[in-house]
């Protein structure tokens, strides 16, 4: 059986937390930010954890975290 390996473009963008959830960034943050309300960017700030849906989805790109 060969080795299991990371998803490595994964690994940079989730992080696991201590209950076992995922962390992951903001989209929509990166350019054409003039024609976004402030409003709209300032919700964008921070992490969110990825949803239950996907949940399944990231522990097969990350096996080992």
């Amino acid at each position: 059986m060969p080795k299991l390996r990371t998803n490595r473009g994964a690994a940079k963008r989730f992080a696991k937390t201590g209950s076992g959830r995922f962390k992951r960034r903001q989209s929509h943050k990166r350019h054409i930010l003039t024609k976004k309300s402030a409003k709209r960017k300032r919700q964008l700030r921070g992490n969110t954890l990825v949803v239950a849906a996907d949940h399944k989805e990231v522990l097969q790109l990350l096996p080992n975290h």
